[in-house]
């Protein structure tokens, strides 16, 4: 069965052209934003799933490059943008990720006992995990567990470097593949 559809009202054009210039304008806003703002403006009420409906009919869409999601609490910035354009320089948000202070945490346990737990605030380097974990802590650590010791860390690019390695050797200590 065919549904007919009635052509659009004269108001509904003119707040459909407000909402697709208002989200053009400020791509961040939430569609609950430009429902509280077409509401400002023209005194008309529409929920967000109405906002979601008339700008998809003009191929505006919500998206954090190409993620969708109708929930506003999706954790995610949601931009209005239209479809093929995700890496457009106007629908990306420039992030440094990584930046600033880094923080060293380290301690060390066994079935029986365990080494207080140390942080601080460093950036790990080759020579900073030589001398603040393996010299001051992973040595006395093993002194103090006799010869069945076993030393285990992950493979951060510190941990595998040369002089880590060669002072691994020099303390014998056994490093658990």
């Amino acid at each position: 069965m065919l549904q007919h559809r009635s052509p659009p009202s004269y108001n509904a054009e003119k707040e459909l052209v407000y909402l697709a210039v208002t989200a053009k304008r400020n791509r961040r806003n939430t569609a609950s934003d430009l429902s509280r703002q077409l509401s400002s403006a023209t005194g008309t009420t529409v929920s967000r799933q109405t906002v979601y409906r008339r700008l998809g009919h003009i191929s505006l869409y919500a998206r954090r490059l190409s993620r969708f999601s109708l929930q506003s609490n999706s954790c995610r910035t949601l931009i209005w943008r239209a479809p093929d354009t995700c890496y457009h320089q106007e629908n990306t948000i420039a992030r440094h990720r990584y930046g600033g202070a880094r923080w060293l945490i380290f301690g060390g346990i066994n079935l029986g006992s365990r080494t207080d737990l140390h942080v601080q605030s460093v950036t790990m380097t080759d020579h900073i995990y030589q001398d603040v974990i393996l010299e001051q802590n992973v040595r006395l650590f093993r002194g103090v567990m006799g010869a069945e010791f076993l030393f285990m860390d992950d493979i951060a690019r510190p941990h595998r470097a040369n002089i880590v390695d060669e002072c691994l050797q020099s303390e014998d200590i056994t490093r658990m593949d």
